[in-house]
């Protein structure tokens, strides 16, 4: 059990079948059957205790039949990371997971959030669960995280195009309500400001989804009248959008380009492909460290933990100005 911090008053009971029994006016085997839906229920019985399981926040303990340890622990951990496109996912899916976790009594959660509104995460925290976000931070501070460094690994590929003589460097971003890509466009906007370059909005874009989309905005900034002499892509998909438009127009050899996130058969292509990578081992180790550090009572106050990048350097981030 995560121990509760000083000074913070420790966390409410979990609620227990006999208080749902009670809220209902029901018997604990009336609560029983329905929540192991088993026959023999009434509708309108079944809808008074699914009412006061809603009220109460009841979690069925799935595994208590099996549980002989005295400390209550199942020896276990949840991982919940979901995916539905390119950088976003389904929020239903990513509460729907985190329930059936939890109900099964897991000792702790890492988590890779995807909803704007945590609320089902952060009650579960609330309620005792020991919990790590991975990827993006929780938007309470009381919840770790650990989380690429990707302001620094954006003005690391800014400063490098920069110091190769870039002048006019122009950017791709995804969502801009995606946590990274917000991090990840700033991270560019200081990397300009530090190596003196005045931003100019007709470099730009943002709010960019998949390929397609990304090779017609490389395609029309390397059409206009100031086009820029390098770009700096903020995700994978959207770097190989630009690689196409590149490669298009015959213009692979004399516009550089640096991605954020690696991607298969990136060292491949002529030029192969500069990248900012990120430490997804680093991030696993320092995001079950803390898990862990939490299962064993530590109470010091809640941590976000950036892990740093490294800029990989293959031939298309070092293209000096055509």
């Amino acid at each position: 059990m995560l121990t509760t911090m000083a000074g913070k008053p420790p966390a409410p009971r979990t609620p227990t079948m006999r208080d749902v029994a009670a809220l209902a006016g029901v018997s604990l085997k009336t609560v029983s059957r329905v929540v192991n839906q088993e026959a023999g229920v009434t509708a309108e019985l079944a809808e008074r205790v699914a009412g006061a399981i809603r009220l109460l926040d009841y979690r069925h303990d799935t595994t208590a039949s099996s549980l002989r340890r005295t400390d209550r622990r199942t020896a276990s951990i949840g991982l919940v990371v979901v995916f539905a496109s390119s950088s976003d996912g389904d929020a239903q899916r990513e509460a729907d997971l985190v329930r059936a976790l939890a109900a099964r009594q897991v000792d702790g959660l890492i988590v890779v959030p995807v909803a704007p509104d945590q609320r089902v995460l952060l009650n579960e925290h609330r309620l005792g669960l020991p919990m790590v976000f991975v990827d993006r931070p929780a938007i309470t501070r009381d919840v770790d995280s650990v989380t690429t460094d990707n302001r620094e690994g954006a003005r690391l590929a800014v400063g490098h195009l920069a110091r190769h003589g870039h002048r006019r460097i122009a950017f791709l971003g995804d969502l801009h309500s995606i946590w990274t890509a917000e991090e990840r466009y700033l991270g560019y906007v200081e990397g300009l400001a530090t190596e003196g370059i005045r931003l100019d909005p007709r470099l730009i874009r943002r709010d960019m989804r998949g390929i397609d989309a990304a090779c017609a905005a490389a395609t029309e900034l390397l059409g206009s009248s100031e086009a820029p002499s390098a770009f700096f892509a903020g995700q994978n998909l959207l770097t190989i959008g630009v690689v196409r438009a590149l490669q298009a127009l015959g213009l692979r050899h004399r516009v550089a380009l640096i991605g954020f996130d690696d991607f298969t058969l990136a060292d491949l292509l002529e030029p192969a492909v500069s990248v900012i990578a990120q430490d997804a081992v680093g991030l696993g180790q320092a995001a079950a460290s803390r898990l862990f550090e939490q299962l064993d009572g530590d109470a010091f106050p809640a941590r976000h933990i950036r892990v740093p990048t490294r800029l990989i350097a293959r031939g298309s981030g070092e293209l000096p100005p055509g």
